[in-house]
């Protein structure tokens, strides 16, 4: 995710780290070529310099092409909000379930506790196709990290055995049937944490229309510059590149806002988040040793 400061107005044309140009930069050099064709064409033969088509069909064809540009994108960042909000619910569990059962369970509780940790580190690797079971392990006891290496969900797995722990506290006495239920309350709200972004990562949004899209907006930005250079002439090539870097642009940054959990510039910080989370917890145990939180990086929070 892009952190950093909003530049001075004169310093918003050159930035690039934080910016869709890079990303775009082969499609933007096409259509210049394309734009720069388009006017040499139309000098030397102008029998191709449509003009009157240079108004209503572009004109027309570019407004339909924003509308669903922008649709799109309200429906890809709202994908990513909704993970942003996932995980603030998972890093609020995961600190009530740590704070209470420390109370309750002071013994028992450290381990659970650093399952919690185990489960942030987990959830993130999953949802990066990562090894979820080599994140996981360090923070697990080492009777259960042979348990961990044999399951294909090592969140479910960790859920599990905090819920055992807590039930054989129950059974012993040690924990009033009213805080069980209150301590499973906050384990319920991690899986549905897990539920949520599961969700998110495998249903995205429909190929077909994203398909449409994107060729909508190559035929518009490859035929413009035919459309503009009997009015424009020689200032096409700037006119298109310009149009071409804000259809090109939002397409592109409704791609990574699509896939939030990936390790695109604007994509989730999860290892941020998750630090995050490590720190709090480890803090609530008594460790002295913590971990540094994650920094941006040129700009960058991964």
């Amino acid at each position: 995710m892009i952190v950093r400061p909003r530049p001075a107005a004169w310093r918003l044309f050159f930035v690039l780290r934080g910016s869709i140009v890079p990303h775009i930069a082969g499609k933007l050099a096409l259509v210049a070529g394309v734009s720069v064709l388009a006017v040499l064409l139309h000098g030397r033969l102008p029998q191709l310099g449509a003009a009157h088509l240079a108004a209503v069909p572009f004109s027309l064809l570019g407004l339909a092409l924003s509308v669903f540009l922008g649709f799109r994108n309200n429906v890809c960042y709202d994908r990513w909000w909704e993970a942003r909000k996932q995980w603030g619910a998972l890093l609020a569990a995961s600190r009530a379930l740590a704070r209470e059962v420390l109370v309750v369970l002071p013994g028992p509780g450290d381990a659970i506790v650093r399952r919690c940790i185990g489960f942030a580190h987990a959830l993130a690797a999953r949802l990066r196709d990562e090894d979820a079971v080599a994140a996981a392990a360090p923070w697990l006891p080492p009777a259960e990290q042979a348990a961990l290496a044999a399951t294909r969900n090592a969140n479910n797995l960790i859920v599990a055995r905090i819920a055992q722990e807590l039930a054989e506290a129950r059974r012993a006495g040690t924990l009033p049937d009213i805080v069980y239920q209150g301590l499973l309350a906050h384990l319920h709200e991690c899986t549905a944490v897990q539920a949520a972004c599961e969700r998110l990562k495998g249903t995205p949004t429909p190929f077909a229309y994203s398909l449409l899209l994107h060729r909508t907006a190559w035929f518009f930005c490859l035929l413009l510059p035919f459309g503009l250079a009997p009015t424009l002439g020689a200032v096409t090539p700037l006119v298109v590149v310009i149009v071409a870097y804000t259809f090109f642009g939002l397409d592109a940054l409704g791609d990574e806002l699509e896939e939030p959990f990936g390790r695109a510039d604007n994509d989730l910080p999860l290892d941020a988040l998750v630090r995050g989370l490590e720190i709090d917890l480890l803090d609530m145990l008594g460790a002295t040793d913590l971990p540094p939180a994650l920094l941006p990086q040129d700009y960058v929070l991964t």
